[in-house]
């Protein structure tokens, strides 16, 4: 069991010193974070607390998950570590080469010949950059 702890379904008014505040009574607190939107700076609904130590956190848990906080039933439960996320690509072809896509093999967007059709691909059709 670890001391961090999920915050979720929180009132978009609700800041870093109401979660400070709410979980207070439960033991001491590291942190307190709602998260924000990066653009905006408006508040993306929920946070993260950090507690003193586990049995801290587990009686947060059980004190809070399901209770009103600023009208909203907050979700209260053990933070999960952030799953990794794959590299962002770039292009519109999902990097298989811009518009065509493909792999590069011939084929494909616009004047292409070959590819995995048997008669070329694209507007041009047939071989090479012919067809226009």
């Amino acid at each position: 069991m670890g001391n961090k702890l999920y915050v979720g379904n929180l009132p978009y008014t609700v800041r870093d010193e109401d979660l400070q505040q709410s979980f207070g009574e439960f033991g001491s607190i590291t942190s307190a974070k709602v998260m924000m939107e990066r653009d905006t700076g408006r508040s993306k609904g929920f946070g993260f607390v950090e507690m003193g130590s586990d049995a801290e956190a587990q009686a947060a848990i059980a004190g809070m998950n399901g209770q009103s906080l600023g009208g909203r039933s907050i979700t209260v439960n053990e933070a999960r570590p952030m799953e990794a996320r794959p590299p962002r690509t770039g292009g519109f072809g999902g990097g298989g080469g811009g518009y065509g896509g493909g792999d590069r093999s011939g084929g494909g967007g616009y004047g292409g010949g070959g590819g995995d059709r048997s008669g070329g691909g694209g507007y041009g059709g047939g071989g090479g950059r012919g067809g226009y």
